[in-house]
């Protein structure tokens, strides 16, 4: 057994004096006298001192990319091979977890990478959080991102191209609702998938009830995407009212992902990133504080997700979106409730997100208490996969 003694243990249930006993990856006792709770005191092994310090579950990034690296013109990935693609999605899942990102749900990556990421995580043969994956977007033929999606047109087309992600071994399925910042001559809220697209899509993953998520910044393509029956809106730029009432109604969640809009804003042109890319992330950003306004009035479910690999948005950096959601006006609490429990659920995981027993042993050992000072996730002690930790 593992102990980690002496801290405070903080979730989404409080802050309160405790002690962490993990066997065999997973969290078996919580409390002040856990050890002795379970009678375990000459069988521990293993003992981290965290006194002084915080012990919270570990992140979960409900949106990434694995096969970008946060390069200024994401489009010229495509011409990198599939061995290059490789190695970079394993030195970002790598990043990711040495931040205290315990899980990442890809949501979009060229053929099979980040669903066979996911499988080389698991199996121990490269370093990483556990990973959830689409497979290849759902898109309309020239859509966003089409250098890397899977282009159909028609209700039936977009079906059989769902079909085909499950088939793959999809986690969730992913598909454009509308248009984007990165792919030139796409206009960003324009919607592009149909209505009858979507509910061909959502239709698709019923049967094995297999979340589903939509890029989607314009508010007609948002309202389009629930209506469909979408789990998840990503971006969701351009929100108003009425689209916030319609997802706190049936339940749908926000992934905004701040942290893409920042690294497009904040290095600009001089940086690299494309003229056109630039504009539409200004506009974006223009619009991004009135969405936050209206979901937070209407209490739209947020889970967190930054996009890791657009430009200058890196897997390291993945524990700054706390404090930007904070910006934005949520609470340290809320973000903490945003990147663990709730993003759990989205995901359709119950053995992540608590400090509990029962729980996978992912956690994050920081200097302050996250729900008091939101920084405390940018630079953990210590972080523990599975009850393993990272070196």
């Amino acid at each position: 057994m593992h102990v980690i003694r002496g801290g405070r243990v903080a979730d989404v249930d409080g802050t309160r004096e405790a002690d962490v006993v993990i066997a065999d990856g997973e969290i078996v006792a919580v409390g002040p006298n856990a050890v002795a709770e379970i009678g375990g005191g000459e069988a521990v092994d293993v003992e981290t001192d965290a006194s002084g310090s915080v012990v919270a579950p570990g992140l979960i990034d409900a949106h990434v990319h694995v096969m970008m690296d946060g390069r200024p013109d994401v489009a010229t990935a495509v011409s990198d091979s599939d061995y290059t693609a490789s190695y970079r999605a394993a030195g970002n899942l790598r990043a990711a977890l040495e931040a205290g990102v315990t899980t990442v749900r890809d949501l979009g990556s060229r053929g099979t990478l980040a669903l066979d990421a996911g499988e080389a995580v698991a199996d121990g043969e490269i370093d990483g959080p556990r990973v959830l994956a689409c497979g290849r977007n759902v898109i309309m033929t020239g859509g966003h991102g089409n250098w890397f999606g899977r282009e159909a047109d028609g209700p039936s087309e977009v079906r059989k191209a769902a079909r085909e992600q499950l088939k793959a071994g999809a986690d969730v399925l992913k598909c454009m609702a509308t248009g984007g910042v990165l792919t030139e001559g796409a206009v960003t809220g324009a919607p592009e998938l149909t209505p009858e697209e979507l509910e061909a899509f959502t239709d698709a993953a019923a049967p094995t009830d297999t979340p589903t998520a939509a890029h989607a910044h314009g508010e007609q393509g948002i309202k389009n995407a629930v209506e469909a029956g979408i789990t998840s809106i990503e971006h969701g730029t351009f929100m108003d009212r009425e689209a916030a009432e319609m997802m706190a109604d049936r339940g749908t969640y926000w992934v905004p992902t701040a942290s893409a809009l920042r690294g497009i804003v904040d290095h600009g042109v001089e940086a690299g990133i494309p003229e056109d890319a630039v504009e539409k992330a200004e506009d974006a950003a223009d619009r991004f504080d009135d969405a936050w306004d209206h979901a937070l009035e209407a209490d739209v479910s947020i889970a967190m997700g930054t996009d890791a690999g657009t430009p200058f948005n890196f897997f390291a950096d993945i524990p700054r979106e706390l404090a930007y959601m904070v910006d934005h006006g949520l609470s340290p609490e809320g973000a903490l409730e945003a990147a663990t429990v709730n993003a759990a659920d989205l995901l359709g995981l119950d053995d992540v997100g608590r400090i509990e027993e029962g729980y996978r042993a992912d956690l994050v050992v920081l200097d302050a208490d996250p729900t008091e000072d939101v920084t405390a996730w940018q630079d953990p002690e210590a972080v523990f996969a599975a009850g393993e930790r990272t070196e």
